[in-house]
């Protein structure tokens, strides 16, 4: 039973960050899912630090503020800094992930906070955290759950948008032409990525999170130009990532996060050479 709400963990994040992966890639941000994951460290260790509690909803209220502050100054900067957007991109999270790591040092010693729990997580340790009815029965381990809540929103999003997300991602003018606030919809976006991370990374750790953000929908990206394709084929992706990468640890008696990172890596490697033959 174990194996098994360690692979649904890992195929709710997979198939969450994929179908939002799939429009970083496409939008040419994809390290954006890197700094928000990097950069939500101060608003947890804040958040503990005023609410006193480890418990997820003061973590998430936290680290998701923090994570919309991240893309607002990212865009800030390349906006009306003129900066470049990797440029921009580094100076935000690495100043905020230092700054985590300073508040941490002072402020939360003697809580279970510290960058190797935030960057790797450990999805094993998923099934212990169940959450009970009244009468005392395991429902699910609370990750599930959470992670559930978390899909369906992005489900929920993509179905309802789904035109202003095509027309904001592949051409920004014509959007503004017609009268669709192309901010308005990245900010939405952003939004969504920072409550996926900031709900994902406390199980699975930032380092999965941000490698099943990219590699799957740069995968997809390989083999299709089509969007539908494309958030369908990331999301298949994502879960033999997941369904693989979980046997591949029992075997090698390994990391489970670094077998599905090396089998995302490796579907990867597949799709390159099948579409270099094709051509």
């Amino acid at each position: 039973m174990d194996a098994f709400w360690i692979i649904l963990t890992g195929s709710l994040v997979a198939v969450s960050c994929s179908m939002l992966g799939t429009f970083l890639v496409l939008r040419k941000m994809s390290m954006v899912g890197d700094a928000i994951s990097h950069s939500v460290l101060p608003g947890i260790v804040i958040a503990f630090f005023i609410a006193g509690s480890m418990q997820s909803v003061w973590m998430l209220l936290g680290a998701g503020i923090l994570g919309i502050l991240t893309t607002f100054l990212i865009e800030f900067f390349h906006q009306k800094g003129k900066l470049q957007a990797d440029a921009s991109i580094g100076v935000t999270f690495t100043w905020l992930f230092a700054l985590g790591v300073i508040l941490v040092t002072y402020y939360a010693g003697n809580a279970h906070i510290d960058q190797d729990c935030i960057l790797h997580g450990e999805i094993a340790y998923v099934p212990i955290d169940l959450i009970y009815t009244n009468s005392g029965n395991p429902i699910a381990p609370k990750a599930v759950i959470i992670l559930t809540v978390v899909l369906i929103l992005i489900l929920l999003f993509i179905f309802l948008f789904y035109k202003e997300l095509f027309i904001t991602t592949f051409d920004s003018s014509f959007a503004t032409a017609i009268g669709i606030s192309t901010s308005k919809w990245h900010y939405a976006l952003m939004s969504l990525v920072s409550l996926t991370t900031v709900a994902s990374f406390e199980s699975v750790g930032a380092i999965l999170v941000v490698a099943l953000l990219i590699t799957p929908a740069a995968s997809a990206y390989l083999v299709t130009n089509q969007l539908k394709s494309m958030l369908i084929l990331s999301s298949v992706f994502g879960v033999f990532s997941s369904f693989l990468g979980y046997w591949l640890s029992y075997i090698l008696d390994g990391s489970i996060a670094g077998a599905m990172v090396t089998v995302s890596g490796a579907i990867f490697a597949c799709c390159y050479i099948i579409t270099r033959f094709k051509k």
